[in-house]
């Protein structure tokens, strides 16, 4: 009888266990997410000259992941196609340097920000556009599915000039360079970081105040993934690694 009566407070003691394994894993930690992002868009997410992608959205998700246990697969598929991986549920989450908007907030979850940025009008270095009043009249660039492309678009019929849309900042810039378009508008702390590597534009303009960024997933999904995004930016910006990083690819 003592043997069955031990059996049995054994088998409890396993399913306990095992319920508990189990919600360690129902928690995010252990899990394998596929993460979405953009192929150009520095210093948030680029080509390193080793040909691996580096920049504060990628480092910033791998501590994180490090820190709570669970692994990446990243998909560097572009702004757009990022969203759209999310929403078809080929991404279980999304950083791209994407803005916090009402809008978006109606599909996606958002973190709490992890960088609040603004909007830059960037001209050819030797360009003697120097305010808005100044594209009247002119064709401009802007990146599809981007904060620059909606600011752009707001003020487009106040000051006369058009928008053109590109898929991303590479090609944005380069329509710029080639005169093709007289200005192009995106995110400051990129287009600054672009021009500190060479990148033969300039700001003439003070940055609008724009949105904050945040990590996304689909409405409803991923809750776990979420959590564990928050806590661990809160614990690198609470020992000092988060300003670290931002330190590491933006000059003061």
């Amino acid at each position: 009888m003592k043997k069955r009566i031990l059996s049995v407070l054994l088998t409890g003691v396993m399913v306990l266990s095992f319920a508990a394994c189990g919600s360690k894993g129902s928690d995010g930690a252990g899990k394998k997410y596929t993460i979405a992002t953009d192929t150009t868009f520095a210093p948030f997410e680029f080509e390193g000259d080793d040909g691996n992608m580096v920049g504060i959205d990628i480092e910033l998700v791998n501590a994180i992941a490090e820190k709570k246990g669970f692994e990446v697969e990243w998909q560097y598929i572009g702004f757009q196609a990022a969203m759209t991986a999310l929403e078809s549920g080929e991404a279980d989450g999304m950083i791209a340097g994407m803005s916090i908007t009402d809008e978006r907030k109606e599909k996606y979850d958002f973190s709490q920000s992890y960088y609040d940025s603004g909007v830059g009008m960037g001209v050819a270095a030797d360009s003697d556009i120097a305010s808005y009043e100044d594209l009247a009249g002119k064709e401009v660039a802007a990146k599809i599915g981007a904060e620059g492309c909606t600011f752009a678009e707001s003020i487009a019929d106040e000051y006369g000039f058009t928008v053109t849309q590109f898929e991303d900042s590479a090609s944005m810039y380069q329509s710029v360079l080639a005169g093709t378009c007289a200005a192009c508008f995106d995110d400051y702390p990129v287009m600054g970081y672009e021009i500190s590597r060479g990148l033969e534009l300039k700001l003439p303009t003070e940055m609008e105040r724009g949105s904050s960024y945040g990590f996304a997933v689909l409405k409803g999904e991923n809750a776990d993934l979420l959590k564990m995004f928050d806590e661990g930016l809160t614990e690198m910006k609470e020992n000092g690694e988060y300003q670290e990083l931002l330190d590491k690819y933006i000059s003061k």
